[in-house]
């Protein structure tokens, strides 16, 4: 139900993810020990998108515990640094690295908010800061949120966001009818159990406090923390089945079946600073 901002927000929502960490560990919808054999956790058309990472720096924020911070490291990207406001998941992301071989020099893990990242991360500015993949909601002020990530691009690098389309928020079970307004500035506060890994796990912290971020104020936050939008980007695709009527294919992605009208279900935003003279 949608409601004034709770003054407990911010625990509330870490205290729900940090329960689920070891729910995720143990899933099969993050099939970790295929992760750890070599099974890519990146989506193809982020790995078009980005493009060769090689020899550069990357800045995953809201990082959960590493795994496509991870796999971006094992597709040659020089140092990646993962920021992430559970501890429990950065200490499980350090965890998986070591697990890996990738040291600290290679891959390094921050537990830090992410408005308090220019602070908390290793470096002043890296070649890539990416995120999304269900970062955006939880966050309560977008604009403050793109100066943050944009204060990290350094100067010839760019920013990467990949996330649910917003539009996804406002439509019934179905994705066939709106229920909810898209524009709507105030918080969700939701009590589901379980987690979207495991929809039955046994769950104590349920509560949880979300924002709806409409994609124009995503692109308008980005552009007016002085990045330039190289391209916004929807996908008829989704993650995970958003709604009853998705399919789930054999790359792992849900989508609408032929012939029915589509939706976007997730969008993608690169968004770059220029470099210095």
């Amino acid at each position: 139900m949608y409601s004034p901002t709770p003054d407990d927000w911010h625990e509330t929502n870490r205290a729900r993810w940090d329960e689920r960490v070891p729910i995720h560990v143990a899933s099969d919808f993050y099939e970790l020990d295929a992760f750890r054999a070599g099974k890519d956790a990146l989506r193809a058309f982020e790995l078009a998108e980005v493009g060769d990472v090689t020899g550069k720096t990357l800045l995953h924020l809201q990082c959960h515990f590493g795994m496509d911070t991870l796999s971006w490291a094992r597709h040659g990207a020089a140092q990646v640094v993962g920021l992430d406001f559970s501890e429990p998941a950065v200490e499980t992301a350090r965890g998986l690295a070591g697990s890996l071989g990738l040291g600290p020099d290679r891959a390094a893990f921050v537990a830090a908010d992410v408005y308090d990242a220019p602070a908390a991360v290793p470096d002043s500015a890296y070649d890539i800061v990416y995120t999304g993949i269900g970062a955006l909601g939880w966050l309560p002020d977008i604009d403050r949120w793109a100066e943050t990530a944009a204060s990290l691009v350094a100067p010839g690098g760019f920013l990467y966001l990949a996330e649910f389309h917003p539009l996804t928020d406002s439509m019934d079970e179905t994705g066939s009818v709106v229920t909810d307004d898209y524009f709507s500035r105030d918080a969700w506060v939701d009590e589901t159990p379980g987690t979207y890994a495991d929809l039955d796990a046994p769950t104590v912290h349920n509560r949880s406090v979300e924002w709806q971020h409409p994609v124009g104020r995503v692109v308008t936050a980005l552009a007016s923390a002085g990045l330039r939008i190289e391209f916004l980007h929807e996908h008829d695709v989704s993650l995970v089945p958003r709604f009853t009527t998705l399919e789930r294919h054999v790359d792992g992605l849900h989508r609408f079946p032929a012939g029915r009208p589509r939706i976007p279900l997730m969008y993608s935003i690169k968004a770059s600073r220029p470099a210095t003279r």
